[in-house]
C-alpha cells in the first residue's frame, strides 16, 4: 500500500467514524429547520455518565451480562484520557501478563490488531508480538488517540445493533432528581441539538472526570488535600485544603518536517509563558518553558533533552521519544515523513486555576489558559528551543491537528488528575499502599500492599501528584502493587449511585497511584459487575460488602470474568 492509499483510506474510515458518531451524538442535525427544543425519555437497567475508560468499562460488563446500558459523553470521542484527552497508557512492567482485568489486555491487543489489519506495517513491525506502534517510552502501547476510539467504537457496536446500548455523544448530565438516598433519574443536554433527555435506571455510575454527579445528587464528597490529622499521612499536608487540586495538562500532538516552516502564529499570551516562573513550597527549577524541571522524586533541578529527529544525547531523557505515539520505522517507507509525539510534559501542565467545581465561565476561562499554555510551549520549540548546533528553534516541527480531530489542534478534554472523590465506606490511605508508611506500620519490607478483604481489583503506578494549584511542587514516591476494596467503591449513604474513574474513595495522596489507565478500567469494571450482582440478588452494593456470603459469591462471579483480586504471591 503506498503513502498515498494509506492517507486516502485513513481519511475515509476517520469520515465513516466521523458519521456514526454524528448519528448517535446527534439525532436531529438531519433537521435543516431551526432546532426546536425536544425532550426524550430513555430508561435502561444503568445510566453511566462519561464515556472515559471507567465508564467504558462498566458498560461494558454490565451489557455482557445482559443488562441495558445508557452512555453519556461529554465530548464525540469515547476512551477519556486514552483518546480525547491524548494520553498513551500510563502503565506497571507487568500490564502484559497480569495486574489487569482480562478485557483491559483485550483492549491492549485489539489496538494492536488494528494496528496489523489497517496499517502498513514494515514486516518486522507486523511480526511483534507485543507491538508499539510509537515505541515511546512511557508504555509498551503507544498509539494514536483515534484508534483507541475506532477499537471502543467497534467493541461497542454489537450492543449498539441490538438496542442494548444507547449511546450519548457531545451530551452533558445537567441535573438530578433524587428522593431521600436513592437518585431517580438524571437530566442532560445534547451540546450539538436542542435536544434533552429523561434519563432514569435503577442505578447510575459517575464516571465523568470530575466526579460531577456527586454534588447533582448530594453524595458527599471531599476535593483536594486532606491534613495529617485528618488521614495520618507521612506526605499528608498539616491544613486540609479542598482547593489544593494537580495540575491540568491540554495535551497536543507534534511530527517535525525538516527544512520546512511550520511555526505559528505567536500566541496572546506568550509573553507571559515565556517568562514565568513557578511559585511553589519547593523551588522549581527555574521558568517553565525550559528543558528542565524539578525531578519528582527528589526536587533538585534536572537537565531534559528535545531533539525531533528522536536523537538521545547520553542519559538525559529526549522529550521526544518519551510519548512517541509514531515510530516512522515500524511502517513501510515513505508512509510517514517522521515521527509523531504526543506533548504531555512537565512545561505544559497547568496549576493557576482550579477546575474542580468550577463555574462553566471559569473551566472556560482555565482551559483556555491551559491551551494558552501548550500553543506557548509549542511556539517556544518552534522559535526558542536549544539547537545541539547552537542555534535555537526547530521551525519544522507541526502541529498535527489531524491527530487530536479538532480545528486548534489541541485535545479535546483537559488531561484530569484529580476528582471530587465519595465520601465512601472504606478509604484507601497511604499506610495502605505507600511503600515508607506501610514498611513503618508493619515493621519490615513490604512486597505487595495491604490486603483487602473485599478486593475487587488490583492495579499498580507509584504515587505520582503532579504540581498542584496550592504551589505544591511534585509529591512522588514509591507505592507498592495493590488491591480496589470495594469499600472505596461504595458511598456512605447513597444506594444506587457508584464511581467509576478517580472519584473513589481514595485521598489527595493515594489518588496519586489510582488515578491511571488500567485501574481506573479496573474499577469500571468492577462497578458494572455489582450492579449486575445487586440486581439479581436483589439487594443494595453496600450489602454485599456487609455480608459475608454475598461478598464470596460476588468476588467469585467477577474472578470468573476475568478480574483479579490478589497479586501473584512472591
Amino acid at each position: 500500500m503506498n503513502r498515498r492509499n494509506f492517507i486516502e483510506n485513513i481519511a475515509l474510515s476517520s469520515g465513516a467514524l466521523a458519521t456514526a458518531t454524528a448519528f448517535v451524538s446527534a439525532p436531529a442535525a438531519a433537521e435543516a429547520k431551526p432546532p426546536q427544543l425536544t425532550k426524550s425519555e430513555l430508561s435502561a437497567d444503568v445510566v453511566i455518565a462519561g464515556g472515559g475508560l471507567g465508564g467504558c468499562a462498566a458498560a461494558f460488563a454490565a451489557l455482557r451480562n445482559g443488562l441495558s446500558v445508557i452512555l453519556t459523553e461529554e465530548t464525540d470521542w469515547v476512551g477519556g484520557q486514552l483518546s480525547q484527552q491524548g494520553v498513551p497508557p500510563d502503565e506497571h512492567m507487568w500490564i502484559e501478563t497480569h495486574g489487569a482485568t482480562q478485557l483491559y489486555r483485550d483492549l491492549r491487543n485489539s489496538i494492536r490488531q488494528y494496528y496489523k489489519r489497517n496499517y502498513p506495517l514494515t514486516a518486522l513491525a507486523k511480526a511483534r508480538k507485543e507491538l508499539n506502534p510509537g515505541d515511546g517510552t512511557v508504555s509498551k502501547l503507544c498509539h494514536e488517540p483515534r484508534v483507541a476510539v475506532a477499537v471502543l467504537t467497534e467493541m461497542f457496536t454489537p450492543y449498539l445493533s441490538t438496542g442494548k446500548l444507547t449511546l450519548l455523544l457531545d451530551t452533558k448530565i445537567t441535573s438530578a432528581s433524587v428522593h431521600g438516598d436513592q437518585v431517580k433519574a438524571l437530566e442532560a443536554s445534547s451540546l450539538k441539538t436542542a435536544t434533552k433527555y429523561n434519563l432514569s435506571a435503577p442505578y447510575f455510575v459517575d464516571a465523568t472526570e470530575m466526579g460531577d454527579l456527586l454534588p447533582m445528587t448530594g453524595t458527599e464528597f471531599v476535593t483536594g488535600a486532606e491534613s495529617k490529622s485528618e488521614t495520618g499521612e507521612l506526605h499528608a499536608p498539616q491544613k486540609a485544603d479542598p482547593e489544593n487540586n494537580q495540575a491540568f495538562t491540554v495535551c497536543f500532538a507534534i511530527d517535525y518536517v525538516p527544512g520546512e516552516n511550520h511555526v505559528i502564529p505567536k500566541p496572546k499570551d506568550y509573553d507571559f509563558w515565556k517568562n514565568f516562573v513557578p511559585q511553589m513550597d519547593k523551588p522549581w527549577s527555574g521558568k517553565l518553558l525550559d528543558l528542565a524541571y524539578s525531578n519528582p522524586k527528589t526536587l533538585e533541578p534536572k537537565s531534559l533533552d528535545f531533539h525531533p529527529e528522536g536523537v538521545s544525547r547520553g542519559q538525559t531523557l529526549n522529550l521526544w521519544n518519551y510519548r512517541r505515539i509514531i515510530n516512522k520505522e515500524n511502517f513501510v517507507n515513505g508512509t510517514y515523513s517522521g515521527d509523531i509525539t504526543i506533548v504531555n510534559w512537565p512545561q505544559n501542565d497547568y496549576f493557576l486555576g482550579n477546575l474542580i467545581g468550577a463555574s462553566q465561565k471559569d473551566f472556560k476561562k482555565h482551559f483556555d489558559a491551559g491551551k494558552q499554555l501548550s500553543l506557548s510551549l509549542l511556539y517556544w520549540l518552534q522559535t526558542e528551543a536549544p539547537r545541539p548546533d547552537g542555534g535555537k528553534g526547530w521551525p519544522g516541527v507541526r502541529l498535527r491537528k489531524d491527530i487530536m480531530g479538532t480545528e486548534d489542534g489541541l485535545a479535546k478534554y483537559p488531561y484530569i488528575r484529580e476528582s471530587r472523590r465519595i465520601k465512601s465506606v472504606f478509604t484507601v490511605k497511604e499506610e495502605h499502599v505507600g511503600a515508607l508508611n506501610r514498611a513503618q506500620i508493619t515493621g519490615k519490607t513490604e512486597n505487595t500492599a495491604a490486603d483487602f478483604y473485599d478486593s475487587v481489583g488490583i492495579g499498580y503506578y507509584h504515587i505520582d501528584l503532579h504540581p498542584s494549584t496550592a504551589g505544591n511542587n511534585y509529591i512522588d514516591f514509591a507505592s507498592l502493587p495493590f488491591q480496589i476494596p470495594l469499600g472505596a467503591l461504595l458511598p456512605k449513604r447513597v444506594e444506587n449511585l457508584l464511581p467509576a474513574n478517580k472519584n473513589i474513595g481514595t485521598t489527595h495522596i493515594t489518588n496519586g497511584c489510582y488515578r491511571l489507565h488500567p485501574v481506573e478500567w479496573s474499577i469500571g469494571e468492577s462497578v458494572g459487575l455489582l450492579i449486575k450482582y445487586a440486581l439479581d440478588k436483589k439487594v443494595i452494593p453496600r450489602t454485599v460488602r456487609q455480608q459475608p456470603q454475598h461478598l464470596k459469591e460476588f468476588q467469585s462471579f467477577i474472578r470468573k470474568q476475568g478480574i483479579e483480586t490478589e497479586w501473584p504471591k512472591a
